[in-house]
């Protein structure tokens, strides 16, 4: 008897006859699998089978034409510095009627495309270095699709990144209290809107076109690069479903967010909780090795900033479930989201301590060439920050 999976990916181009499929237990938001072929020669072909979560991407065909869209130009510009393409992005496999996402009976979307082999993803940082290749990893991503007409992407969580309209649905969740949780969490609710007259800096600035709109990854978690298992190069950026127009800044802060993390961003104990220099260093080198070729000054400016931004958002949000009764973000226990809010805002406060000694290294990795940049933001800073 043929599995669900074996029926499903029956509608795909692929090759050799199937001998079973093995859940892959990571990620939160789609169902992914491996399936296993067997090939006339009597190699394994291995396929990379997912059922796209219709219930958070509303719009799974407009998803997939971004991410093949992508896809296909980053091949070319990996084939013209004579890279090796079915390694360095993923490669969807077509269905029978020459599509790249099917609809199976049930009413649910699926995708395929090839496994990459000899390579593997880590949840936490093992080695400095492989966070300075996973910086030259997303700085690569970026930097091939500079030249992307960003406007031909479709939005598939829309303002996602939008960090005063988070701040305006937090607001709301305080006035309505529906979980009767407020009272509890005022600490909390202070500590963002001491900062409120930063979360709106980033959008305001690509709204009035001084930031550069960019084809944006937004889930640049260091567990979203593929590391080869004998170079410990970063080869490809995986986990696409999220790429859609934003700022590259968003990129760049919430890699760091994640991978310059001394700790989970569930930790109980906030001792525990700071920002590793030394990795935020490895990832900004490996970084700006290759989007410092790109980079405006406005973009090279606020790099640090967006690292204490994007945390800052996403405390915003676990608070804003924790006040809604934890209704959005799974939860092990209760007052999960709570503890997830005050790691965040614990890493926040370490950014703003550690805020000049962030800036020197940026600054040493683009040679000095916007001093001045540093200067004027330094000159402004209270301004601009008041909370530090």
């Amino acid at each position: 008897m043929k599995s669900t999976l074996d029926a499903v990916i029956s509608n795909f181009e692929v090759s050799g006859d199937f001998i079973k499929d093995e859940k892959i237990k990571c990620g939160n938001i789609n169902d992914t699998y491996m399936a296993i072929f067997k090939s006339e020669n009597g190699s394994n072909n291995r396929y990379i089978v997912q059922r796209i979560n219709h219930n958070v991407f509303k719009e799974p065909y407009k998803l997939m034409e971004n991410v093949t869209a992508i896809t296909q130009h980053i091949r070319k510009k990996v084939i013209k510095q004579g890279g090796d393409p079915s390694r360095e992005t993923i490669n969807f496999v077509p269905t029978q009627k020459g599509e790249y996402i099917y609809k199976c009976d049930y009413g649910n979307y699926w995708r395929a495309y090839n496994y990459i082999g000899d390579a593997r993803t880590y949840q936490i940082v093992e080695d400095p270095i492989h966070l300075y290749n996973a910086g030259k990893a997303f700085g690569r991503f970026q930097k091939f699709l500079s030249d992307f007409p960003v406007k031909n992407l479709y939005d598939t969580i829309p303002d996602f990144h939008n960090t005063p309209k988070r701040f305006k649905v937090l607001l709301d969740a305080i006035d309505q209290d529906q979980a009767g949780r407020v009272k509890s969490v005022q600490s909390e609710i202070n500590f963002i809107k001491k900062r409120e007259p930063e979360l709106s800096l980033i959008s305001n600035l690509l709204e009035s076109g001084q930031l550069p709109l960019r084809v944006t990854h937004n889930d640049t978690k260091f567990n979203n690069v593929l590391i080869d298992n004998k170079s410990g190069e970063g080869i490809c950026v995986i986990d696409l479903d999220t790429v859609m127009p934003g700022s590259s800044l968003y990129d760049f802060g919430d890699s760091i967010r994640s991978g310059a993390n001394t700790s989970e961003e569930d930790e109980r104990d906030l001792t525990k909780i700071s920002l590793d220099l030394g990795l935020f260093e490895e990832f900004t080198r490996g970084y700006l090795e290759l989007a410092g070729e790109f980079l405006t000054p406005i973009e090279i400016k606020y790099l640090s900033f967006s690292a204490r931004l994007i945390t800052l958002e996403l405390g915003m949000r676990f608070l804003t479930d924790h006040i809604n009764g934890d209704v959005y973000f799974k939860t092990n226990y209760e007052g999960h989201n709570l503890v997830r809010t005050r790691a965040q805002f614990k890493l926040v406060q370490d950014m703003e301590f550690k805020y000049e000694k962030m800036e020197r290294v940026v600054e040493k990795y683009t040679n000095g060439r916007f001093s001045a940049v540093y200067e004027d933001i330094n000159k402004n800073k209270r301004a601009l920050f008041p909370a530090l």
